[in-house]
């Protein structure tokens, strides 16, 4: 009797071990499934610029070493993006994706402030079409960051509790997900003072 206790007991040990398995794996799946829908968001901005550029250059020929920032952002972007897709449980890959988006916002800004002494350019209505378009792309790249920044949260604290943090190094979840956070472009100003 006590041996089919004991058989009982490893029995349901086993089990509770491969459940924690199983979970660690359906939590990397869903951040990296999360990193999936990042990506094509990215790609689609990535896209969008080259046109927004091109449409530009007509309207702003004197402006040619901000466009060429902005494309030169816009490629280094884009490749870190792919190292980040291969691996997107890569750390330095994550932390390099959102220095170099950083990078690009920085030279989107000088290119949105230099937009605005072209009055026929913010006019024009390729340029508005690109801008409402890469606007909707920034909403949706948004909210497909904070779908995969939380999704590597869960992973992470799951990972580190008791007793999961025990097994993950066994089963090769070593390291924790770094969230993705890209600098914020427009800063947040005082609230205006108001007397009377």
């Amino acid at each position: 009797m006590s041996s089919l206790i004991t058989l009982l007991i490893i029995g349901l040990l086993l089990l509770y071990v491969i459940s924690i398995f199983n979970q660690l794996v359906k939590l990397k799946n869903r951040f990296q499934n999360a990193f999936a829908q990042i990506e094509v968001q990215l790609k689609r901005r990535y896209d969008l610029i080259p046109n927004l550029v091109e449409t530009a250059k007509g309207y702003m020929s004197h402006e040619r070493e901000t466009l060429e920032a902005v494309i030169q952002a816009r490629n280094a972007a884009f490749a870190e993006l792919k190292v980040a897709a291969n691996n997107p449980s890569d750390a330095g890959a994550i932390s390099h994706l959102a220095s170099a988006e950083a990078t690009l916002q920085g030279a989107m800004s000088k290119f949105n402030m230099v937009m605005e002494a072209y009055p026929d350019l913010k006019a024009n209505e390729n340029m508005l079409q690109l801008s409402e378009e890469l606007t909707s792309t920034e909403n949706k790249v948004s909210f497909a960051r904070q779908a995969f920044n939380d999704a590597v949260t869960a992973y992470n604290s799951y990972k580190q509790s008791f007793p999961p943090v025990i097994f993950a190094g066994i089963f090769g979840h070593q390291q924790d997900a770094k969230l993705l956070e890209f600098a914020d472009t427009v800063a947040i100003q005082a609230a205006p003072k108001v007397s009377f």
